[in-house]
C-alpha cells in the first residue's frame, strides 16, 4: 500500500492520507460495483487493501444518504478536497498500478465492468 500511496501522492499532487482514503473509497466501490472476480484479484495484490476499505467505511450514514454507484464516490472524494482534475489524475494512476499489478486484460475488464468508470480510465 506504501508504494501506491506513495505514488499517487507524487504523480497526482495529493497529500498522502488523502491519497489512502481515496484508495480504500475506489476500491471500495470497485469491490461493491465492478466484476468480482477481477476486482478481488486487484485487492489481493495491494497489500493493505483491506484496512484501507475498511477505514473509507467511516461515515457510513452519510454515505447512505448519498446512496450509491459513482456519484457517491465523487461526492465522498470532493469531501476529501478534490477536485474533478484532480480525481480524474487518481483513477487514471490507480488504474495504471492496478495493470502492473494484474494486468492490463484483467484492469481492462474492471474498468468496462464498472459502470461508469471508462471516463475515469
Amino acid at each position: 500500500m506504501d508504494e501506491l500511496i506513495g505514488r499517487l501522492a507524487t504523480n497526482a499532487s495529493i497529500d498522502s492520507a488523502v491519497a489512502e482514503k481515496t484508495v480504500g473509497i475506489i476500491l471500495g466501490f470497485l469491490r461493491s460495483e465492478g466484476p468480482s472476480e477481477n476486482v478481488e484479484a486487484l485487492i489481493d495484490r495491494i497489500p493493505g487493501a483491506e484496512a484501507a476499505i475498511e477505514a473509507s467505511r467511516s461515515g457510513g450514514g452519510l454515505s447512505r444518504l448519498m446512496g450509491g454507484g459513482l456519484m457517491a464516490v465523487g461526492t465522498r472524494l470532493m469531501g476529501l478536497g478534490l477536485g474533478m482534475s484532480e480525481i480524474q489524475n487518481v483513477s487514471r494512476e490507480l488504474f495504471h498500478y492496478g495493470r502492473d499489478k494484474i494486468g492490463a486484460d484483467q484492469m481492462g475488464k474492471i474498468i468496462a465492468g464498472t459502470r461508469g468508470l471508462s471516463q475515469f480510465a
